[in-house]
């Protein structure tokens, strides 16, 4: 069987027994290198040799392209700071392959790396790990070897923004994996705890609500604006042209929940962020437990937050309202209190909500913060 087979039969089981890695494995495209000794990912993509494939199992193979995605999951192209790349690599194999086989997801290579000591001792994360591992581990050793991580993972080379915009967007995509398998009913309490903890301490709710925003800006170089702070030294590179982003849609909760401190909090953070992103115009919609009232703006500059209302609370007047009209997407600023959501609109839904454990049917969950 060609090494291209096993993947697609791996990822199908994938799909069937674990949606939640499967949900961030199929947005990743993935590609024969046989330069790679075994695997490896860069956050966005995914190579493998088809002689080591060749040589797992099916159950081992679900296991590495598992073990892929978790380090997308937690993110270890952009937190390794200046800490040394192998032995980093190495502390985060230890984590990830206890939690797949904590989590029986599919079987570990021989070659892959496990101490159950080692991992409670570092308290189940790659940096803990990393403190207790000695200096050299992983130096001078390839992926698959003894002592080696089981594949290589590509540091994101940016700087502290483009790192920044990578976690938040990440961190978009885990929880929409972790809502998919929660929908199916196949994310185990393990995994939940642990990719809760993470992703609760990771991201900066500010920037996962950009990169919700900015995700979804159509550009493309053109050289016809060039970047203007280059021009003194002779360069000549290019600015993001196109279309921009569309109409956007943003509803606040009016039956109370929404307080003015958090108010003024959602709508300095809105502001800036539509100001970035220059959306075509911008919908606002108050409401209650019935749509109580909208403003319609041009400009980001003239955005301001009006709210209207105070009585029940509903989301599917919201929904209602929209229907029909061309939405690129749309932010919901509400304590998730309520049952009334109606069907799941066909444009992208982000939740900024003032409770820690709101739940949805559809969309991406944040947790608006002061202190954050």
């Amino acid at each position: 069987m060609s090494a291209s087979l096993k993947i697609a039969k791996a990822k199908s089981a994938l799909v069937l027994d674990q949606p939640f890695f499967a949900t961030i494995l199929l947005s990743m495209p993935m590609t024969e290198d046989n330069s790679q000794p075994t695997f490896g990912t860069n956050g966005k993509s995914i190579v493998y040799n088809a002689s080591f494939v060749d040589t797992l199992s099916h159950a081992e193979l679900v296991f590495v392209l598992a073990h892929e995605t978790l380090h997308v999951v937690f993110q270890h192209m952009t937190r390794r700071g200046q800490r040394d790349p192998q032995r980093y690599n190495v502390a985060a194999d230890y984590v990830i392959n206890q939690l797949l086989v904590d989590d029986k997801v599919g079987t570990a290579p021989k070659c892959a790396l496990l101490d159950r000591a080692l991992y409670d001792a570092g308290n189940g994360t790659t940096e803990g790990i990393y403190d207790l591992l000695p200096e050299n581990a992983g130096q001078g050793q390839q992926p698959g070897q003894p002592g080696a991580a089981l594949d290589h993972v590509s540091d994101a080379a940016q700087d502290a923004a483009g790192l920044a915009k990578a976690e938040a967007e990440a961190a978009i995509d885990v929880r929409g994996a972790i809502n998919a398998a929660k929908a199916m009913g196949k994310l185990s309490q393990g995994l939940a705890r642990v990719l809760g903890e993470f992703t609760s301490v990771r991201s900066d709710w500010r920037e996962v609500m950009r990169a919700f925003f900015t995700s979804r800006i159509k550009e493309t170089p053109s050289f016809a604006r060039p970047k203007r702070r280059f021009l003194g030294e002779d360069f000549i590179l290019p600015s993001l042209d196109g279309e921009g982003l569309g109409t956007v849609a943003i509803a606040v909760d009016c039956s109370g929940s929404v307080g003015p401190d958090m108010l003024r909090l959602f709508e300095s953070t809105i502001k800036n962020i539509l100001e970035d992103t220059s959306p075509k115009k911008i919908k606002v919609l108050y409401f209650d437990s019935a749509v109580t009232a909208q403003d319609d703006f041009e400009s980001a500059q003239d955005f301001v937050l009006s709210p209207k209302g105070g009585g029940g609370t509903a989301f599917s007047p919201v929904f209602e309202a929209l229907a029909g009209q061309e939405i690129e997407c749309a932010v919901i600023l509400t304590d998730l209190y309520c049952d009334d959501f109606g069907p799941c609109p066909e444009f992208p839904v982000l939740w900024a909500c003032t409770e820690r454990d709101g739940r949805a049917p559809f969309g991406q969950i944040i947790q608006i913060r002061k202190d954050k």
